[in-house]
């Protein structure tokens, strides 16, 4: 039962990661992704700093019910 629930949070952990990681492309085209992207370092503000951090904490999250998933 325990199990089961956890591998529903890691679930939606993982679909959340994913669709923050995804909202947070800042180049556009193949370039950008290989690192051709000749832009400037710039502070995150904003939505893009709610972003940045809210990526982190559900990625540590995930990676603390992965734990516990493997620790059962």
């Amino acid at each position: 039962m325990f199990g089961t629930i956890l591998s529903v949070i890691q679930l939606i952990c993982a679909v959340l990661l994913i669709a923050v990681i995804l909202l947070q492309q800042k180049g556009s085209g193949l370039g950008a992704a290989f690192g051709g992207s000749a832009a400037v370092y710039t502070t995150r503000r904003g939505i893009d700093r709610i972003l940045f951090q809210f990526t982190i904490v559900v990625a540590v999250l995930f990676f603390a019910v992965s734990l516990a998933i493997v620790m059962i």
